[in-house]
């Protein structure tokens, strides 16, 4: 699935190479052959089309894929051993322990002049000094050389590792800026040395900020709500997500918060970047959601509820409710669950909320109500001052009162506003529900 994290890359990628006249090169990085299935690929793919970076845009340049590259990749190991800046080594972990006496020491050298001609391919880093990332959000990053190992570009049957296979592949396409979350900033260190000894330029580094969840840790696929698909699936809009995500570590300026992307892209600059952990908050992600959703045209609204609603359903009688749904979801898959009740024979009842309306005079209320339905004017503001009329002769407010009414209406304590919702229902099948739960009441 792809990560959320991801998708706020890719679309600050995406913001800087619009406004800058530059690509945004998708590449998928498949060397790995363990995490390499068809359907993943696609999945990125889909996300990143639902958030709007697709191929109907001349700045979008692909999807590669790393393993086409791979002549490069064993051409860059080759020519950084014929130039000595790497070198083959058979070292095997138990080696380095019996040579270390410890568990944690980094590599020592040992094959650095053993002039061996096959095995793992290693590059040489420097002995002394520092390695230094200049970074556009963190600054000078320095990392000592003396604590960096010869790490290695290359296995033993020849493939490339991710820091080198990466490392070719920017400098084949010509890649300009790195933008990536600060978990690849050790890689960073190493293709800095990388790049020059192949004989090209560093890029542009700029490393983002980690998302962490509500409790400050680092969000977790095996812990969190994470996948961009499954907050499509439950009914994000996916320009909401665009927001939202374009504000974990950036933001326009001022006061304003919800802003859509034609208008939040000029502005954007990595320069403004924070460096500190940003939070997903998803009560505000549907908070923002719930703004999108109530500025859709009334149409579009209801023609992207269609997926979430029985096919069976009367499409007309939907759209008498829409404009009351509209008001109130945050995700458009709470919409079944807030008309559900004017096309079922009978409402879903939630127990729960059952019993929290059904506490206090249910059977009076309904019974008094049950008699103004038989009889009363069938609009909203009719059907209002007779359930208030009941309730004031039984000395309560009418949010007390209607609370079991909305129960045996709707089988639920909250929805749409009630008196609308009834009129729609009908007078038949509104007389028939409270019949109904007063029969359950044993009334």
């Amino acid at each position: 699935m792809f990560h959320v994290g991801g998708a706020r890359t890719a679309l600050f990628n995406w913001a800087l190479a619009e406004q800058s006249g530059g690509v945004f090169v998708l590449r998928i990085e498949d060397t790995d052959a363990s995490r390499n299935q068809p359907e993943w690929t696609e999945g990125i793919i889909s996300a990143l089309a639902w958030i709007g970076i697709n191929g109907t845009n001349p700045v979008f340049e692909g999807p590669y894929f790393q393993s086409t590259f791979e002549p490069q990749h064993r051409e860059a190991v080759a020519k950084l051993l014929a130039d000595g800046r790497a070198y083959f080594c058979d070292c095997t972990r138990e080696d380095l322990v019996a040579r270390t006496g410890s568990e944690h020491k980094g590599y020592d050298g040992h094959c650095r002049e053993r002039g061996l001609s096959a095995g793992a391919v290693r590059f040489r880093t420097p002995d002394e000094g520092v390695t230094v990332v200049d970074d556009i959000i963190r600054g000078r990053v320095e990392f000592p050389n003396d604590a960096q190992e010869d790490f290695v570009i290359a296995r033993t049957d020849g493939s490339p590792l991710y820091v080198l296979a990466n490392a070719v592949d920017d400098i084949t396409q010509n890649i300009t800026h790195v933008v990536r979350g600060e978990e690849h900033l050790g890689n960073a260190a190493k293709q800095v040395m990388l790049w020059p000894a192949l004989g090209a330029t560093t890029p542009v580094w700029a490393h983002l900020p980690v998302i962490v969840n509500e409790q400050r840790k680092k969000l977790s696929k095996r812990r969190d709500k994470v996948a961009l698909e499954s907050y499509r699936d439950e009914g994000y809009l996916a320009e909401a997500m665009v927001n939202y995500l374009m504000l974990l570590g950036w933001g326009p300026g001022g006061d304003r918060e919800i802003m859509p992307w034609a208008e939040m892209m000029p502005l954007f600059s990595l320069e403004n970047v924070n460096s500190a952990s940003a939070f997903f908050d998803e009560k505000k992600l549907r908070a923002f959601n719930g703004e999108y959703i109530r500025a859709l045209p009334l149409e579009i609204f209801e023609e992207r509820c269609l997926p979430y609603l029985d096919p069976s359903w009367d499409a007309e009688l939907f759209s008498k409710v829409a404009p009351l749904a509209q008001t109130r979801i945050p995700v458009l898959s709470e919409i079944r669950q807030n008309v559900d009740f004017l096309f079922l024979d009978e409402p879903v009842f939630d127990e729960a909320s059952w019993d929290k309306a059904m506490k206090k005079n249910p059977v009076e209320i309904l019974t008094g109500y049950l008699s103004a339905l038989e009889v009363v004017n069938w609009d909203p503001e009719s059907l209002k001052d007779a359930l208030l009329k009941v309730g004031e002769e039984l000395g309560m407010g009418l949010s007390k009162a209607q609370a079991p009414v909305r129960v045996a209406i709707t089988g639920r304590t909250v929805g749409l506003p009630l008196f609308e919702s009834i009129e729609v229902l009908g007078r038949a099948k509104s007389v028939e529900r409270v019949r109904a739960a007063l029969a359950k009441l044993g009334a």
